[in-house]
């Protein structure tokens, strides 16, 4: 088990050089409007290549969203035109050159569509009447809460459209360099709102019962594995439960821990090669158990129950912690978010500590 955390892990062609990764998190940074909307900045830049030169594995941008209205806000970045994608070279270029694999998270936001920034009045709401605003769209016309937009309702036509935009984004993130990509399924977003019954209220093929409301994203899923390298890995974040069966005074129906074994056995079949496994975010209210690694026990499900690789989070700070994670056999890898926010260099200190190693820039090597 010792020195398990800094291994390689193999994943299709890729070697990805030890099991300390980064998680998608939202920088909300990006310009909001004209040509240089969702274009990478210097920031972008620079908070993903301190990771790369701190030793982080693999690198996973934050929801990058496959068209306008699929952003969170305004500031999000996207992967929808050429402009995007040229941009992303540079960085994809950069975490390579440090032994990084680069990462995308494909995403669209649904009914979580049109917001603030976070540290802009708690990340409210702009309606449709504000500059950059513009009215969400869910599988069904349920708001998030009561401050948020009712969003429009996606006709078949639509969904089908959304579809072919997470092909052509994947597509672009090909051709600006990433070697991962991710379908982000979880935390409320788009796909996940199709697989909840708390957010899904369709009749029709794409509601109702499980295989109707799984039917979105394994769409999405075939789409971008079509035009994805066979070699290359497909991820998919999943919230693994809603946080309302867990509950015995919440009588709401959602996502549960059995649904995501099941679902996670579909997606092995269409072509999903690790799935990151993550909680919450289809309802505001939920009353979820928290502690150090609360979401790593549905990670372990996952692995055990279906034999998918898979990636744990949540609350993952301390070395040794994230070294029994992965040498138990629980998970293959840690994602990191907010501890590589503390510190870029973490991998390069938990290697310290655990007697492992990580690669270094060769202007840091002294003779």
């Amino acid at each position: 088990m010792s020195n398990s955390l800094f291994t390689p892990f193999d994943l299709k062609s890729l070697t990805i050089p030890n099991r300390v990764w980064m998680a998608a998190m939202c920088q909300y940074s990006a310009e909001p409007g004209g040509e240089l909307a969702g274009v990478p900045t210097d920031w972008h830049f620079t908070h993903l290549a301190a990771r790369a030169a701190g030793g982080t594995g693999l690198i996973i941008t934050e929801a990058t969203a496959v068209s306008p209205e699929g952003r969170i806000s305004p500031y999000d970045l996207g992967i929808w035109n050429d402009e995007q994608t040229a941009a992303f070279r540079r960085i994809t270029a950069f975490l390579k050159s440090q032994g990084s694999v680069p990462g995308i998270q494909l995403a669209h936001a649904g009914r979580k569509a049109s917001t603030e920034r976070t540290w802009v009045d708690r990340g409210r709401p702009i309606t449709p009447a504000e500059p950059f605003g513009w009215t969400p769209l869910a599988p069904s016309a349920v708001p998030f809460d009561e401050k948020s937009t009712v969003p429009e309702e996606l006709t078949a036509e639509r969904i089908r459209e959304i579809v072919g935009q997470f092909a052509d984004a994947a597509r672009r993130a090909l051709e600006a360099g990433f070697q991962v990509a991710e379908i982000h399924g979880a935390h409320g977003y788009l796909i996940h709102q199709f697989l909840s019954p708390q957010s899904n209220r369709r009749t029709d093929e794409y509601g109702g019962s499980f295989e109707g409301r799984i039917r979105f994203a394994l769409e999405v899923v075939d789409a971008v594995r079509a035009v994805w390298p066979e070699e290359l890995p497909v991820f998919f974040r999943i919230s693994a439960t809603d946080w309302l069966s867990e509950n015995p005074e919440d009588g709401r129906e959602g996502w549960t821990a059995d649904d995501t074994v099941r679902f996670a056995k579909e997606l092995l079949a269409h072509g999903v090669d690790l799935m990151d496994v993550s909680t919450g975010g289809i309802v505001p209210d939920a009353r979820i158990t928290t502690g150090p690694g609360y979401q790593v026990p549905f990670a372990e499900r996952v692995r055990s129950e279906t034999g998918m690789p898979v990636a744990a989070v949540g609350m993952i700070t301390d070395p040794g912690q994230a070294q029994e994670i992965v040498g138990s056999g629980t998970a293959d890898a840690v994602l990191l978010a907010r501890e590589l926010l503390r510190d870029p260099y973490w991998a390069r200190h938990a290697a310290e500590q655990l007697g492992g190693t990580v690669g270094a820039p060769v202007q840091y090597h002294r003779a």
